[in-house]
């Protein structure tokens, strides 16, 4: 007789599957770090911290190996993961936010042997941009460098010189294809690429043009004297030292702050003297809130507490990451003058109390930061007073991490996408902590109203408006650069008494008075002051004061369709508004005849949706075409006094039929 097999008991079953769940559980999911790559990595990171990897130092991390590798590869993407203890999916939604990272995957990923990078922003496609970039991938390939990638990028921060390439990290000015290709040969590869240190004085040539010019260093420090024992022999750091040791009052600098009418020159233009009592106050509330093991600063190698942990001190984040088209006044200043920005900052962490301060300056500057990171050294091998905990910090090209608290992600390591207010940066910004955010001109100026008194920054001005402006002026003009010049002038007489005039053949047609985001005005409007508060009425804003030039050989609405471009590039991608609205919005600008009603329609949902300023300043260009050059989108007649341009650089992006 057969027998069946006696089953097994459920006991039996139950341990069974349970190892069976064991064996499966140990082992680990997703891709494993490679011991090569595991090698490599740790090589560029350095030793272990006791305390583990900061997770807010991932995107200077990530820098090591771009700069190293070239581009960065997925298997050493895991392997940082793996040495931070942090999920690749965290890691790569990090490196996949910034442009200047490229992920590649694959053994056989190659990173080219030098990147050309052209600026096709609006002052650089009004010198030519778009014609050294047709031309210039065919010329390598003849002259043998066909490993060589050239890139459209948006602005680099050199508009007075342009058009601009940049190979690798060497910025070629007024580039050519010729001018070019003899620096691929100079630099033939990544290690001698780099830009050690940015030249002096580029380009600041305010007092050239007239008399009058209000000078740039009221003490007579030379431009090319940015060394630490130039300044101090001029007096520098002795306010800040006074302030540290106590020897000088806080709260009598902070009103002096308040009575010199010093306003954000970054783009906001909120009063800096109540953004210090602001925060002042919100960290001593803080502080008050805290208990005492909380408050505990951190000693100076350390780094910030674990961010989202409410901290009793503020802390300070400087915002150099001027990525607005047309706009170069902060590199500007910072080739001239470092120490004379950093006695400011230190001035402010000081009446504000701040424990630590965080530098974020954007990654286009190289040469700048080579010699502010001089700066700092040489600040802390020689100090004038006890120095807060400081760091520089690296930015990845991304313009949206201008905008405050998405330079405050990016500090912290994350996605430089803006945060939803309130709460404000000044009560819960940088890790969590109250936040003092200044731009960099906003802190240059502080030591000279300082020491000469509010009244002496106010006594500057014109029509009725009071203070000084740094005017970064492009476009059609003879001498393009920064212009240090009194608040409230126009525009004509920036061009006339700063700039040498128009140049040659070309008369003002009409011009950006902030930048792409600024909006767009005609010349005919040239009589208006300047400033903060006296544009808006036209549908404008001044912003960082980036003023970009056009002559009767452009036209404002392909002015207006470069700028939208770049707001659809560097659009953050975080709400539908911005995102969506800007891609749409430059394509329905190609259309020979605007639809208005439809832009119109599509403008008032990114003003009143989007997140932060870029998606609700985009429409600007938008509704100043409708309004001052209806004539050029087919809602007008072309007036009769006007030529209609021709062979405009900018014109080329559009289709063909729309450049009749």
């Amino acid at each position: 007789m057969h027998l069946a097999p006696e089953a097994p008991t459920v006991a039996a079953v139950s341990v069974n599957d349970m190892r069976e769940r064991i064996r499966r559980k140990s082992r680990l999911k997703g891709r494993q770090p490679e011991d090569a790559a595991m090698a490599e990595v740790a090589q560029l990171l350095g030793p272990r911290p006791a305390t583990g990897f900061r997770r807010d130092l991932l995107i200077e991390y990530l820098h090591r190996l771009n700069d190293h590798f070239g581009v960065l590869h997925d298997r050493h993407l895991v392997a940082l993961a793996k040495q931070m203890n942090l999920p690749m999916a965290e890691v790569y939604e990090v490196a996949s936010f910034y442009h200047h990272f490229e992920i590649v995957r694959g053994e056989e990923a190659q990173a080219p042997r030098l990147v050309v990078r052209v600026c096709d922003s609006l002052s650089c496609s009004m010198a030519g941009a778009r014609d050294l970039l047709a031309a210039l991938p065919e010329r390598l390939r003849a002259a043998g460098q066909g490993d060589v990638q050239v890139l459209a990028v948006p602005c680099v921060g050199r508009c007075e010189q342009a058009p601009v390439a940049v190979v690798h990290q060497c910025p070629v000015p007024h580039a050519t294809v010729g001018g070019v290709l003899e620096a691929v040969d100079l630099k033939p590869n990544r290690a001698v690429a780099l830009h050690p240190y940015a030249q002096g004085a580029i380009n600041f040539d305010i007092a050239e043009c007239v008399e009058a010019s209000v000078p740039a260093q009221p003490d007579g420090i030379s431009p090319a004297h940015t060394d630490l024992a130039t300044y101090r022999a001029h007096g520098g750091y002795q306010t800040a030292a006074a302030l540290v040791n106590g020897e000088m009052d806080a709260e009598a600098v902070l009103a002096a702050m308040e009575d010199s009418g010093l306003r954000g020159l970054g783009g906001a233009g909120f009063p800096a003297g109540r953004k210090w009592r602001i925060v002042r106050e919100q960290a001593a509330l803080a502080e008050r809130r805290a208990a005492p093991s909380e408050a505990t600063a951190p000693s100076g190698g350390s780094g910030p507490r674990e961010a989202g942990e409410r901290g009793g001190t503020a802390v300070m984040a400087v915002n150099i990451d001027e990525g607005e088209p047309g706009t170069f006044k902060d590199r500007t200043y910072l080739e001239r003058d470092p120490h004379r920005f950093l006695e400011g900052v230190l001035i402010a962490a000081q009446v504000v109390g701040t424990e630590a301060i965080y530098i974020y300056l954007r990654d286009e500057y190289h040469g700048c930061r080579a010699l502010l990171q001089r700066a700092l050294d040489d600040l802390r091998a020689d100090p004038p007073c006890p120095l807060p905990h400081i760091e520089l910090r690296r930015g990845a090209g991304a313009y949206i991490c201008g905008e405050e608290s998405a330079m405050i992600e990016s500090i912290e390591g994350k996605r430089g996408e803006p945060r939803m207010r309130p709460p404000y940066i000044a009560q819960v910004g940088l890790f969590g902590r109250p936040t003092l955010e200044h731009n960099f001109e906003t802190l240059y100026w502080v030591r000279d109203i300082v020491e000469r008194g509010p009244q002496w920054f106010a006594s500057f001005g014109r029509h009725g408006r009071k203070g000084l402006r740094s005017f970064s002026v492009s476009g059609r003009v003879k001498h393009p650069g920064v212009k240090l010049a009194p608040a409230g002038i126009t525009v004509q007489e920036l061009i006339d008494e700063y700039c040498g005039g128009m140049l040659v053949g070309h008369e003002l047609y009409a011009y950006l008075p902030g930048g792409a985001s600024g909006g767009i005005l005609p010349a005919s409007l040239n009589q208006i002051p300047l400033d903060f508060d006296t544009l808006q009425p036209y549908g404008c804003f001044i912003g960082s004061a980036a003023v970009i030039v056009l002559s009767q050989h452009d036209r404002a609405r392909d002015a207006a369709l470069n700028v939208m471009r770049f707001f659809e590039h560097e659009s953050c991608g975080q709400c539908t508004p911005c995102r969506v609205g800007t891609a749409k919005a430059a394509t329905l600008m190609q259309a020979p005849k605007w639809d208005e009603e439809l832009l119109d329609d599509l403008a008032q949902v990114m003003a009143d949706a989007s997140i932060c300023g870029l998606g609700q300043a985009a429409p600007n260009p938008i509704r100043c075409i409708h309004k001052y050059f209806a004539h050029e989108v087919g809602e007008g007649p072309w007036p009769g006094d006007l030529p209609k341009p021709r062979n405009s650089p900018l014109a080329e992006q559009l289709p063909k039929g729309a450049q009749s």
